[in-house]
């Protein structure tokens, strides 16, 4: 039997993907991060499914549920928020299946920065204007940056910067680039990205900090920084462009 390793996508329930969809509905074991993956999605599972909800378990207890349901003969969907690519801790939990020799898949989802910037309705590589895009979050009581990856260095390539797991450091992380994206620089925040109650923000490294203490925006957020994302003013990109000659490869 498998685990699935499922990106649920970033909140609304009709963004998991088709795959990951299917995988749900023929899984007679679910564990999902009840914070943060939408009850939703559950009623996807088989109706006699066992569902438990990995919200207060530690990887100790997680590891231990996805062993016995594979000795049990089942197939596991192990919904995580999002896309398990990025700031999902499946590789420890794949490391202890290893260990145990019990065999797994991935199932990619929709990431929050990518329904960030469709809430935003912006691309976030821009021709001529930027296209590097830096996932990061920052050092707080949680795991340590690497060294070298903190903002006052990742900020000296002037690409656009997507913050997970910072909202309630936004004060800290405008302080930290400031110096290498000036005030003026556009800056976005969007909360809950796809869900009934998503909020976004849109201003400057000025601004921004203001807009999002006022908001209330704490957690489950993605900041923006980037010239990206006020781009007017670009030429077009050579894929479409009628000056391309198509006949070659």
């Amino acid at each position: 039997m498998t685990v699935y390793f499922i990106g649920a996508g970033p909140g609304a329930a009709d963004l998991i993907t088709v795959r990951g969809a299917r995988v749900l509905a023929a899984s007679p074991v679910c564990l999902y991060a009840g914070s943060l993956v939408p009850r939703e999605l559950l009623a996807e599972c088989p109706p006699d499914a066992r569902l438990i909800d990995t919200a207060q378990l530690d990887i100790d207890r997680i590891t231990a549920e996805l062993v016995a349901a594979h000795r049990d003969g089942h197939d596991v969907a192990r919904l995580h928020s999002g896309d398990p690519s990025v700031f999902s801790a499946v590789n420890e939990q794949m490391r202890r299946l290893d260990e145990a020799g019990v065999p797994y898949e991935v199932v990619p989802g929709v990431p929050a920065f990518a329904a960030a910037a469709a809430s935003l309705k912006r691309e976030l590589t821009v021709p001529t204007v930027g296209q590097t895009v830096v996932l990061t979050r920052i050092a707080q009581q949680a795991t340590a940056m690497p060294e070298g990856e903190d903002l006052a260095t990742l900020g000296r390539s002037g690409a656009l910067i997507v913050l997970h797991l910072a909202a309630r450091y936004v004060d800290r992380v405008v302080a930290e680039l400031l110096p290498h994206y000036g005030s003026a620089c556009p800056a976005a925040v969007v909360a809950m990205a796809s869900r009934p109650d998503e909020i976004v923000l849109r201003g400057t490294l000025d601004s921004i900090a203001e807009q999002v203490r006022a908001a209330g925006v704490t957690r489950t957020a993605v900041i923006m920084v980037g010239r990206t994302l006020g781009a007017e003013q670009f030429h077009d990109s050579h894929l479409y462009s009628p000056a391309r000659d198509r006949h070659t490869c």
